[in-house]
């Protein structure tokens, strides 16, 4: 079954809701030019409250090292997603379970993937505005292509309407969602995130 990420958690009761309704992971964006950005205590009070068996990843986009580091110690991350610009070799420095986000304009952009060694690759739409989050779409076809690469996560622009068809086209190893389950920038909306969860629980990977 396809695994669940509900990203851009920024408060207690959204965390709790999602995981009662099935997520199997939960995304902290520690990015300050997010609209979703959380303070690392913030975001440390919340993982302490969550049962176990539920993943939490940490979101950064072009930090430093020493950075990444201490947030993850500091609330107990159970993963790393970079979402910027870093470099293969930056990535090696990354201890622990490393996701790499990979905005998708084009087939070229998958050339990119074959340079990195991680544990798996988020594939966002490709937005020249920001780093994620635009609630777009790309061409589902080439995040089936880069399976060939490793576990892809597929983002950008899902919601509880189409992700059963891209799951269905993709079979990807994940799906992740932080705008189509929000009524506003880092406030989820409850019966969106239900019924996100539901249909892509509902689908065979």
């Amino acid at each position: 079954m396809v695994k669940v990420k509900i990203c851009g958690i920024t408060n207690q009761d959204d965390a709790l809701w999602a995981v009662d309704c099935g997520a199997d992971a939960l995304g902290f964006i520690f990015y300050d030019k997010s609209p979703r950005f959380i303070n690392p205590n913030k975001a440390k009070e919340i993982i302490s409250s969550l049962p176990p068996l539920v993943s939490t990843v940490g979101v950064f986009v072009n930090e430093d090292f020493n950075e990444i580091r201490d947030i993850a110690q500091l609330t107990g991350l159970t993963a790393i997603q970079l979402h910027g610009d870093e470099s293969p070799s930056y990535c090696k420095l990354i201890e622990g379970k490393l996701i790499k986000a990979i905005r998708v304009k084009n087939e070229q952009s998958l050339d990119l993937i074959k340079k990195y060694k991680v544990d798996a690759f988020l594939l966002d739409s490709f937005n020249k505005e920001s780093y994620g989050g635009s609630g777009l779409t790309f061409e589902w076809g080439l995040a089936k292509k880069a399976k060939q690469f490793g576990k892809i996560i597929l983002a950008g622009g899902l919601t509880a309407n189409n992700v059963s068809e891209a799951i269905d086209k993709v079979s990807p190893y994940g799906v992740d969602v932080s705008s189509g389950v929000e009524k506003s920038p880092g406030i989820k909306d409850k019966q969106k995130v239900r019924d996100f969860i539901s249909k892509a629980k509902g689908s065979i990977a």
